[in-house]
């Protein structure tokens, strides 16, 4: 891990913190909610020594990237406006995109808005979301699921922020990170709870250690969870903002990789969606669909080795 170097990035505004390692054709990770660029360790360190230059950066708000103050400095736009700054600054043409929970949302519209910039796309466990004409995200997911959906949990500023304040960011990584939990996530009302993972054991899992664990804490408990929630609170001026491209396709190179228990697989339709066409008709080059065995949301970190050879054996077409 002392191998990996860190420098800070000034794109679109922002000081963005970027961990990379190797030399070669450059693969983008993206990370996802609660985490950091420290997701990718394992793929970093593999693939830079399978001849690849990998960048990792922490997402705005996040990490020791910059955090805007106000929520809707977290639109798609600006998010994927600090990734087009981010590739514009490695000199490359173009990259090989990875990409994972809100990492993959934002690879997506990196990929509709810049096709140009992506060489293909290895996505983890949100597949494309098509966006519903008529009905705001939120409003469709409350809908379907009720005020204390996850999502609809987080939308009011400075609440959830309270809840996760009283357990304690240990306990809210170990709890998401540690999930096994399928189905969508519903929230107790007006305190998080077990949230999501009812079943949490003392013990951590195999693929996490406590330093990784710690890792993760010290960077929440400097910048808190508010940078990752308001991601999830411009979902519906997203939704506003996204009507020109609607019914747009991903033209992209494309593979797709996620866990059968993935809490994201399971809820709002998706298995449906990836299984009987509309995926492949949204993105007419997805290539293969990998379900994993046995696998939760975090698959990046929970296998490993299991991932990086599923990207390896992809970007090696092109």
């Amino acid at each position: 891990m002392e191998e990996i170097e860190h420098r800070r990035v000034e794109v679109n505004g922002i000081n963005m913190h970027v961990a990379e390692k190797g030399q070669g054709p450059v693969v983008l990770f993206l990370h996802g909610f609660p985490e950091l660029w420290y997701s990718w360790r394992h793929q970093i360190l593999s693939l830079s020594q399978k001849g690849y230059r990998c960048v990792a950066p922490d997402l705005r708000g996040y990490g020791d990237t910059d955090a805007s103050p106000s929520v809707d400095s977290y639109t798609v736009f600006h998010i994927v406006g600090d990734i087009v700054a981010l590739i514009q600054s490695l000199q490359v043409e173009n990259v090989f995109l990875v990409a994972h929970d809100w990492g993959a949302m934002i690879g997506w519209y990196l990929c509709m808005f810049r096709p140009d910039l992506v060489k293909a796309y290895v996505c983890l466990s949100v597949p494309f979301l098509r966006r519903n004409p008529t009905v705001p995200t939120v409003d469709s997911m409350r809908a379907l699921y009720g005020d204390d959906y996850y999502i609809c949990r987080f939308q009011e500023v400075g609440k959830v922020e309270a809840e996760m304040a009283k357990v304690g960011a240990e306990y809210v990584l170990k709890n998401i990170l540690t999930t096994r939990k399928t189905g969508p996530p519903i929230f107790p009302k007006g305190e998080y709870g077990t949230a999501f993972n009812p079943d949490m054991k003392e013990s951590l899992p195999s693929w996490l250690t406590s330093q990784d664990l710690a890792y993760f804490v010290s960077k929440f408990e400097k910048i808190s969870f508010t940078g990752g929630l308001n991601y999830y609170r411009n979902l519906n001026l997203n939704w506003e903002l996204m009507a020109p491209w609607s019914g747009g396709k991903i033209k992209v190179p494309v593979k797709f990789i996620t866990g059968e228990l993935d809490m994201v697989y399971t809820s709002l339709g998706m298995k449906d969606y990836i299984e009987s066409g509309g995926f492949k008709e949204d993105v007419p080059n997805l290539e293969e669909v990998i379900i994993q065995q046995g696998v939760a949301h975090f698959n990046n970190q929970e296998t490993p080795h299991d991932i990086t050879n599923h990207i390896y054996d992809f970007i090696t077409k092109f």
